[in-house]
């Protein structure tokens, strides 16, 4: 008999991953973090390293995994369009592959599993705010087809295995979430336009900076996915969880510039391709049956991230530095 609740975490040496495997061993629970360290990182998890209810492995879950536990939380895909486009047939194979491997195991154990949807199901979408009914505008053969359509089938998967097995399962559609440990080159809006102005670069503002978005900070967001897997088995989801406060790119991009207390200038380029013009969640069902709601305001949020930022690329230019001293070294 186990006392201890274990609870495997994918993708938990990621950005997001890394603060839920913090928040699920603080709370008493034995983790373990799977990650094939595509875009996570050792050092994202390094203040656990040294717990005994913490036990790290590396792996791809579009292989088969076997071990034992008693909730999974399949966090497992890039999520940054830099990303998971540079490798689209494996992001899928992550999405679909994963997805089928983790309900293999949950089906196994008899275990509960939480899917780490997005908010990139609804694509561009026709409905504003995004309610968890509407079925989304997603473009099936684009260049971001690999993302989307990979975690659409993931939920389809999800709702077979729970009417086909009774699985046990849970169904958190992700709206943008930022913080510390993000990637410095992900791509991403709010990690590109922090390290622009750090650097004293010209902030880019794809498209004309009116396109939407709602940005949830990291704590939230965890407390949100958490708050779902301990919700009544009745409530599958699918769950939007996000701050539903939106913004435009342009005014986010002037705020953290406003916030770096730089110079930048805002610079414009093409809108990428199939980007979404809106995006804001409604999270009527998150308020009713988690009581759940953001707590951390965009400015609070982005100062956390922007001090994160200037520690780390100081680092980088230190190491950088060391380096570039010791080939001198070497060639004198």
């Amino acid at each position: 008999m186990h006392i201890r609740k274990r609870v495997l975490v994918t993708g938990g040496a990621g950005f997001l991953g890394s603060f839920l495997c913090e928040r699920l061993v603080a709370s008493g629970c034995d983790v373990l973090c799977v990650d094939n360290y595509f875009t996570g990182s050792r050092w994202n998890v390094s203040s656990l390293l040294g717990n005994p209810s913490f036990e790290c492995l590396r792996h791809d879950i579009t292989f088969p995994l076997y071990v034992e536990c008693d909730e999974i939380y399949n966090l497992a895909c890039p999520a940054s369009p830099v990303h998971y486009q540079f490798d689209p047939v494996q992001t899928t194979k992550t999405s679909i592959h994963g997805a089928i491997n983790m309900l293999g195991l949950a089906k196994r154990l008899h275990a509960k599993i939480l899917q780490a949807s997005t908010s990139e199901v609804y694509g561009d979408p026709e409905v504003h705010p995004q309610k968890e009914d509407y079925w989304g505008c997603v473009n099936p053969i684009g260049p971001r087809a690999c993302y989307d359509e990979g975690k659409r089938c993931a939920e389809t998967l999800f709702f077979d295995y729970h009417r086909q097995h009774q699985l046990q399962i849970k169904v958190a559609r992700i709206f943008n979430t930022y913080g510390p440990r993000m990637h410095p080159n992900d791509g991403r809006v709010v990690s590109n336009f922090i390290v622009q102005a750090l650097r004293g670069h010209d902030v880019t503002v794809y498209g004309d900076g009116s396109q939407t978005r709602s940005f949830c900070y990291v704590d939230d967001m965890v407390d949100g996915l958490v708050r779902l897997m301990g919700a009544p088995s009745s409530l599958t989801g699918p769950v939007n969880i996000g701050n539903p406060a939106e913004i435009s790119i342009r005014e986010l991009a002037e705020t953290v510039v406003e916030l770096v207390g730089g110079r930048s200038r805002l610079v414009f380029a093409p809108l990428p391709c199939n980007d979404p013009v809106r995006r804001r969640p409604d999270i009527d069902l998150a308020k009713k049956e988690l009581q759940w709601t953001p707590t951390v305001a965009l400015r609070d949020g982005l100062t956390r991230t922007i001090d994160y930022f200037d520690t780390l690329l100081s680092d980088m230019d230190s190491q950088t530095l060391k380096r570039l001293h010791m080939d001198r070294a070497d060639e004198s």
